[in-house]
């Protein structure tokens, strides 16, 4: 919840990649918040009260994943939701004069996000959740030890390095500070 809220505010690429961690963790102990409590909740250095809180935090996610039918697989909405605020504002900095940095970031990973929507075996998602779900499984292949190619590191970097300046332009948006008028 704390780390949410700090990513949510600072990073949002890192926030969306943290909640479908989470989702993970919450579907890895069977949706059973004793179990969380345990293994997770347990290991924060917090106060009495903000664990309560954290708890809750779960217990409302829990609520949310069973009554949105994602138990086994995929997102809540609400994180769906982030994923098209992105959409657009991807598609008006595609479109803006001013961006030109941007859409050169976007254009040197798009090889990448052809090539991955190539291997997805015809399955069509947005272009920003290939770039996320790339990310993720780098992380979750990291996690596990397991061996990554000089190839798939190269195409990781380049899309991290594009979801960082599209979450950078996010907070700009977010605080005022973005203006794409002509």
């Amino acid at each position: 919840m704390i780390v949410a809220q700090q990513k949510r505010r600072e990073h949002i690429v890192e926030y969306l990649l943290y909640m479908w961690q989470i989702e993970d963790l919450i579907r890895a102990n069977q949706f059973d918040i004793e179990q969380i409590s345990q293994t997770v909740i347990s290991q924060y250095d917090q106060p009495e009260d903000v664990k309560k809180q954290i708890i809750q935090w779960y217990e409302e996610l829990i609520a949310m994943m069973r009554s949105e039918g994602v138990k086994e697989k995929g997102h809540l909405q609400i994180h769906t939701n982030v994923i098209l605020a992105l959409t657009d504002l991807h598609l008006r900095l595609m479109r803006s004069s001013k961006e030109t940095v941007y859409q050169a970031a976007y254009y040197k990973t798009l090889p990448y996000i052809v090539q991955l929507r190539a291997k997805s075996g015809g399955v069509e998602i947005p272009e920003l959740e290939t770039c996320l779900t790339a990310i993720y499984g780098y992380l979750m292949l990291r996690m596990q030890g397991k061996t990554i190619t000089p190839e798939t590191l190269t195409g990781v970097q380049q899309i991290s390095t594009f979801l960082g300046v599209l979450s950078e332009k996010y907070r700009e948006e977010q605080k005022g500070e973005l203006n794409l008028d002509e």
